[in-house]
């Protein structure tokens, strides 16, 4: 098994942003898990006064568990303070709670195994995936997402964007035939896509989401302008070299682009965009699968039941909340054409998944904590160097892949194995043996202490500057390794 030459991060340094995490991050989103449960039981209680005994006696017991796994949070969020050694995962009948164990004993060995001593990206898996264990051990809260509305709520309010991103679409329908014969100006849209991807909010697409149909006749110059004012926040910027393996593909029947998935909600939109581009703008990508998470992961990843119902919400007329207009004022009808084009792009959505040109890498219908050797690796705490060994199946299945997309920060930690590298480490040092086996594109926004492939010169002025460059998600980087031959 590969290790590399530099110790990971941890909590050592009081000013990292991984000591930020447990100091901070990690008991600020315990105890929202907290609230969100009291909110429900708080509900199923008030609720108790119009139901008949036999109801009163079921929702008794759904609060009971609830009241339990409160606990068992607010249990973990006291250790963590206190230093405490972490415990080992219950056997819960899920997945990897034999390799979460046997790595902890392997901390254990090292005394790594306080919640101050030991691995950042272990002990954040860790958390996770003990968190799950307390929703599986009961009998009625086993397909309780506890991150799910606040996933919902967050998505809600990305309507306008999602609304503009719609319309942009439209016009690229009128100006297909003309795209199709211009691959200068395929290449200012997918280097659009590729940045509202990797920078993932509705505040950062910038161009695409005001593309007229006359911007669209003047792409390059447009696109030129828009890339330019973004260019310095990329730190390595590989887009070029990911357009040209990209159009490679041309004539070439069955060519596949895996999404190995971060976050739901606008982000996931995004994705979709994106896809929906590659494989019904360009003649290079005819069918796109995306990779979940199994169990709530990190709060915000992407879920079977997520990836499920994002198309329904889309198609909602009830999802998005009303636009506020004044008393008195016309409706608008931009909102109106945004609804409907919005309608007719995730209608071919759903033709693409009933088709199959869109898939998830899992059984769709796929309940929280089903186990798939095509997917429990994301859910492991192990870096990706090692898949081959550790999850043949699904390094099998991306070596058929013409481009793997590895989306957000985590992805980005576990590529690198979210080791102390110097900033200049070459991103094909970086990943290890996963190097060559698959196109590999990262859309990574710097979110964590880890960084490599940064030119020196530019990390020491950056340092210099006392900017948290490093997790500020001011910056990014766009990396791609090509296939060995």
């Amino acid at each position: 098994m590969w290790d590399a030459p530099f110790p990971p991060w941890d909590f050592s340094d009081r000013n990292s942003f991984a000591f930020e995490t447990v100091l901070r991050r990690w008991p600020v989103i315990l105890t929202g898990i907290i609230d969100n449960i009291y909110c429900r039981n708080h509900e199923l209680g008030v609720s108790l006064a119009s139901k008949t005994d036999e109801e009163k006696a079921a929702i008794e017991e759904v609060i009971e568990e609830g009241k339990k796994i409160i606990g068992l949070v607010g249990q973990v969020k006291y250790d963590m303070a206190r230093d405490r050694v972490l415990e080992p995962i219950p056997e819960d009948g899920e997945a990897l709670t034999d390799v979460y164990n046997h790595e902890l004993k392997r901390l254990e060995e090292k005394k790594q195994n306080t919640w101050l001593t030991v691995p950042w990206l272990y002990s954040e898996c860790y958390l996770y995936r003990l968190i799950r264990s307390f929703f599986v051990q009961t009998k009625l809260w086993k397909e309780y997402d506890p991150f799910l509305a606040q996933k919902e709520a967050t998505f809600q309010k990305s309507s306008k964007a999602i609304y503009q991103l719609a319309t942009t679409m439209h016009e690229l329908e009128q100006d297909k035939a003309t795209l199709a014969t211009d691959p200068d100006n395929l290449k200012v849209i997918f280097k659009e896509m590729i940045q509202m991807c990797l920078w993932g909010n509705a505040t950062d697409l910038s161009m695409l989401t005001h593309l007229s149909h006359e911007d669209i006749q003047h792409l390059q110059s447009v696109g030129r302008d828009a890339q330019a004012a973004r260019a310095e926040f990329i730190l390595k910027d590989d887009q070029e070299k990911v357009w040209n393996h990209l159009t490679s593909l041309s004539g070439k029947p069955d060519s596949r682009v895996d999404f190995v998935l971060d976050n739901a909600g606008f982000e996931l939109f995004t994705d979709f965009v994106f896809a929906d581009f590659l494989v019904t703008y360009t003649p290079y990508v005819s069918k796109v699968v995306f990779h979940p998470k199994l169990i709530p992961w990190f709060v915000s990843d992407v879920t079977p039941p997520d990836f499920k119902s994002t198309t329904k919400s889309l198609l909602s007329p009830t999802f998005f909340p009303e636009e506020d207009i004044p008393e008195g004022a016309p409706a608008s009808d931009s909102t109106e054409e945004s609804r409907a084009h919005l309608r007719e792009m995730v209608t071919r959505w759903e033709s693409y998944i009933q088709s199959g040109v869109f898939s998830l890498s899992v059984p769709i219908d796929s309940p929280l904590g089903a186990s798939d050797k095509r997917a429990n690796y994301w859910t492991s705490p192990y870096p990706y160097w090692n898949m081959k060994e550790l999850a043949p199946e699904l390094h099998a299945s991306l070596q058929e892949s013409s481009l793997v997309i590895f989306k957000g920060d985590l992805n980005f930690r576990k590529l690198t194995g979210d080791v102390q590298w110097p900033v200049s480490t070459p991103f094909e040092e970086a990943i290890g043996p996963i190097a060559g086996s698959f196109p590999i594109l990262s859309l990574r926004t710097n979110k964590a202490d880890v960084i490599v492939a940064v030119d020196q010169e530019v990390a020491d002025k950056l340092e210099k500057s006392g900017e948290k460059w490093r997790y500020n998600g001011k910056y990014a980087v766009v990396l791609f390794q090509p296939r060995s031959e």
